[in-house]
């Protein structure tokens, strides 16, 4: 497994395993297009993959102007292996070697990504309008 700064060129890849998910999936494919990708991990923060045998298996992008965490997906076939949680450390160290500002995000309740953010250390603060849990991490905490 090879994790790296993700590209412009690895955005077909990482939109392919936003669409494998089972969790957190997108009504419609066209509300996260490309450029939004690029935006965000060429000017709002960056983002990572991991890859598997040249191909893209997971992604994060942490959003440093908005504190938050803005992507963090694994393809299926490839969870329970490692790759999340270290997705998640790339990001996380990279965001706080950036700032010492708390960082959130949101996650639907009941997930397996509730659970995974919830063993990383992230506190539940509330909830956001759509229904989302709402989570925090300091960098206190991450320290």
């Amino acid at each position: 497994m090879n994790f790296r700064e993700a590209e412009l060129a690895d955005i077909a890849q990482m939109q392919v395993v936003r669409h494998l998910v089972k969790e957190n999936t997108l009504s419609d494919p066209n509300l996260v297009p490309d450029k939004d990708v690029a935006y965000y991990i060429t000017v709002k923060g960056k983002g990572w993959v991991a890859e598997s045998e040249g191909k893209v298996v997971g992604f994060a992008i942490v959003d440093l102007e908005d504190k938050s965490v803005w992507a963090l997906f694994v393809d299926p076939v490839h969870a329970e292996k490692g790759i999340g949680k270290e997705l998640h450390r790339l990001m996380m160290d990279w965001y706080f070697s950036q700032t010492n500002d708390a960082i959130v995000l949101g996650t639907a309740p009941n997930t397996r990504a509730e659970k995974f953010y919830t063993l990383q250390g992230w506190k539940e603060i509330g909830s956001y309008s759509n229904g989302e849990t709402k989570f925090e991490m300091k960098f206190e905490v991450w320290a």
